[in-house]
């Protein structure tokens, strides 16, 4: 029998409030936008919602402006992956801005993979 294949959606993206990163809760959208105007904790990203895909796997890459992580080298992108844990799946990819301010400015690429393949991906200008 042939594989169901997951059907993905972005749903919202821009400014968001901030996320409590240990609750199963998306955090609630502020501002639709791609320009994010940058202020230490400010959180942006997007909502992508699966259906579907029970038991598959995406995986997620944020490439940021060039800035040094704790050991003075610049820091890559952020990649990870996330298990899809029911049929109906909201997914949030973003991140909050820290201190210090002016090495976080510029495009911030979010991009989400299934199988390899680009799913959802969205640019954010801080400024």
């Amino acid at each position: 029998m042939k594989r169901r294949k997951p059907v993905f959606e972005l749903y919202s993206f821009g400014h968001f409030a901030e996320w409590n990163r240990e609750s199963k809760q998306i955090p609630k959208i502020l501002e639709i936008t791609t320009d994010i105007k940058a202020e230490i904790g400010v959180e942006f990203g997007y909502v992508l919602k699966i259906k579907k895909g029970k038991g598959e796997k995406i995986t997620f890459r944020i490439d940021h402006p060039p800035f040094k992580d704790n050991t003075g080298e610049v820091a890559p992108p952020f990649t990870g992956e996330e298990f899809i844990r029911t049929n109906d799946y909201e997914f949030f990819l973003g991140d909050c801005i820290w201190e210090p301010l002016n090495d976080k400015l510029g495009k911030w690429e979010l991009t989400t993979f299934y199988e390899g393949k680009t799913v959802a991906k969205k640019t954010f200008n801080l400024y």
